[in-house]
C-alpha cells in the first residue's frame, strides 16, 4: 500500500498548479471584468465577473477550464434566462473581433444548455473558459466547498486524484452524460464522511444558520480536529472509495443516494424518477448533481471503476510496475515545471487567497497587456465575498503518520449474500456485479486473497445496514 501512496502523490504533486497557474487566471479575471464593463457599462461597481468552479475551490490543475460569471447585482433573485441569453451574444460579439486577431480561438456560444453559457479558448494562456450569466449558485457552492476542504487536507487531495482519474478515463463531462466535477467532489466529500471514525463532518452541521458561505467559515473552527482520529491513508482512501462504487452498483436503481447534506445514504426519488446515479445537491436538495449521467455514461463509468480496481489488484501483486499503473490510471505525465520553478510550494494553503482581490501579476499576458495597456484595473468585490485573509488563518488538519497496510489487496467478483435492509429502502441487495472484462476469474493470483472481497462486503454493508434515523427519504 505504500508503493500506492507515493504514486499518488507523485500525481497530486505533479499536476498541482504553478504560482504562474494561479496568475494566469487571475489576470483573466481581471482583463474579462474590465471587457464586461466595457460592454454593458459601469452601475455601482456591476457588473462583475467572478470565478467559481474548480479554481475558486483550488482543486484545479493547469489543463482545468476557468469557470467565470458575470453578474449584474449581488441580490439572489431570479435573473431571467432570456436575459442570460441576450447578455451571453452581447459579450460574443466582443470576442468574435478578439479571434479574428488571434487573441481568442474557438468562440462558441452554447445558449440551448440548462445553464447557458459562452466556451472560448485565451491564446495566450491556453485556458479554456466557459461565461455563464449570474451563476450565483455556483459561486457559492465553490466557496463552501473551499471552506470545508480546510477541515482535513485528504479531501482536497483526493478530490484532485478523482477528478484527474475521471478525466483520463474521459467520464467527467456532463455533455457526455458522464459525472460532472461537482459530482465527483461530492462522492469524495461522501465517503471521507461515511469511513469510521469519519474524516469529515455532515454538511448539515456546518449550515445550522443557512448555506451561506460567512456562515459555514465560522462553523468550520469547530470542525478541524473533526477528522484526526481517521489515520486512514490517501492509497486506502482512494482505493475503498472505488470499492464503494462497485459495492452499490446494483442499487442505486433501487432509489440509494449518497446524501453529503445528512452525511449517510438515504433513499431518494426526483420528480418520481430514479437517476442513474444519485447524488444529493448540498444547497438545493431537490437537486441531483449527477444527473447529467444516462446509460451509455454509468456504463462507462463502472467499465472505468472495475477496469481500474483490476489495474490495483495486478499492482498489489508486482504484476505491474507503478510506472504502468500510473499511465493507465492518469494518462501520460504531463510536463512538469517543477525545476523551473523554485517559487513552487507542493503544499497548497487553506484557503487561497481570492483571486480577484489579490495584486495583479508581474507578467501579464502579452496579448492582453497591448488591448488594456494603461487602463485602470479597480477592485471587485466579488458576490458573497468573504475576507480571504481571515479565512487563511484555517490550517488543516494533516494527515500523521498513516499506517501501512502490508498485505495485498486482490479484485475479487465473489457474490455478496443477500439480506435485508431497513423499510423503504431497497427492496433487496443484489450481488456485487464481477468486473468488467473476461478472464479474471481464471487468473492464477485470483484464488486466495480475500482482502479485496472483505472490502466490497463491508462497503455494500454500509450502504445496506445503516440505522432508521439514517436511512430515510426526505422527498
Amino acid at each position: 500500500m505504500s508503493a500506492l501512496e507515493d504514486l499518488l502523490y507523485h500525481v497530486y504533486f505533479v499536476q498541482s498548479p504553478r504560482p504562474s497557474d494561479y496568475d494566469q487566471r487571475r489576470d483573466l479575471v481581471r482583463i474579462f471584468n474590465l471587457m464586461a464593463r466595457e460592454t454593458f457599462g459601469n452601475h455601482s461597481e456591476f457588473p462583475v465577473v467572478e470565478p467559481f468552479g474548480s479554481f475558486l475551490m483550488d482543486m484545479f490543475s493547469a489543463e482545468s477550464d476557468l469557470d467565470l460569471s458575470i453578474n449584474f447585482s449581488d441580490d439572489r433573485v431570479e435573473f431571467p434566462r432570456e436575459k442570460k441569453i441576450q447578455a451571453l451574444r452581447k459579450f460574443a460579439k466582443l470576442l468574435y473581433p478578439l479571434q479574428r486577431k488571434g487573441h481568442v480561438s474557438s468562440v462558441q456560444p452554447i445558449l440551448r444548455a440548462r445553464v447557458p453559457i459562452l466556451k472560448f479558448v485565451d491564446r495566450g494562456t491556453g485556458i479554456e473558459c466557459d461565461i455563464s450569466v449570474e451563476n450565483k449558485d455556483g459561486i457559492v457552492k465553490s466557496q463552501i466547498i473551499h471552506i470545508i476542504a480546510a477541515i482535513d487536507e485528504r479531501f482536497q487531495k483526493l478530490s484532485c486524484l478523482m477528478k484527474t482519474w475521471a478525466k483520463a478515463h474521459d467520464i467527467n463531462s456532463s455533455k457526455d452524460h458522464t459525472m460532472n466535477s461537482l459530482s465527483i467532489i461530492s462522492l469524495v466529500a461522501f465517503h471521507l464522511q461515511t469511513r469510521s471514525p469519519p474524516i469529515l463532518p455532515a454538511f448539515r452541521d456546518l449550515f445550522k444558520d443557512g448555506t451561506d458561505p460567512a456562515c459555514a467559515m465560522k462553523l468550520v473552527h469547530g470542525f478541524l480536529q473533526y477528522g484526526k482520529r481517521n489515520k486512514e491513508s490517501l492509497a486506502e482512501l482512494f482505493l475503498t472509495l472505488l470499492t464503494k462504487l462497485v459495492s452499490v452498483e446494483t442499487l442505486w436503481p433501487e432509489g440509494l443516494c449518497a446524501s453529503t447534506y445528512e452525511g449517510c445514504w438515504i433513499s431518494k426519488t426526483w420528480d418520481s424518477k430514479v437517476g442513474y446515479i444519485n447524488i444529493e445537491d448540498f444547497t438545493d436538495r431537490s437537486q441531483n448533481v449527477a444527473r447529467s449521467v444516462g446509460e451509455e455514461g454509468f456504463q462507462k463509468i463502472y467499465k472505468c471503476v472495475h477496469t481500474s480496481l483490476h489495474y490495483l489488484s495486478a499492482f498489489m501483486d508486482d504484476r505491474i510496475q507503478a510506472p504502468k499503473l500510473e499511465g493507465l490510471f492518469f494518462g501520460p505525465e504531463p510536463h512538469s515545471n517543477l525545476k523551473n520553478d523554485a517559487a513552487v510550494n507542493l503544499k497548497r494553503s487553506f484557503p487561497f487567497s481570492d483571486p480577484v482581490m489579490l495584486p495583479p501579476p508581474s507578467n501579464p499576458i502579452p496579448t492582453k497587456r497591448m488591448r488594456f495597456e494603461g487602463v485602470p484595473v479597480g477592485e471587485f468585490k466579488p458576490h458573497g465575498w468573504i475576507p480571504w485573509d481571515h479565512a487563511s488563518q484555517i490550517q488543516p488538519i494533516p494527515n500523521q503518520h498513516p499506517p501501512v497496510v502490508a498485505q495485498e489487496y486482490c479484485y475479487r467478483s465473489e457474490q455478496v449474500p443477500s439480506g435485508s435492509v431497513w423499510s423503504g429502502g431497497p427492496s433487496h441487495i443484489s450481488s456485487v456485479p464481477p468486473p468488467y472484462g473476461r478472464g479474471l476469474q481464471q487468473s492464477p493470483w485470483f484464488v486466495g486473497s480475500q482482502n479485496m472481497n472483505h472490502m466490497l462486503n463491508r462497503e455494500l454493508a454500509h450502504a445496506t445496514h445503516f440505522q432508521p434515523w439514517c436511512y430515510h427519504n426526505p422527498g
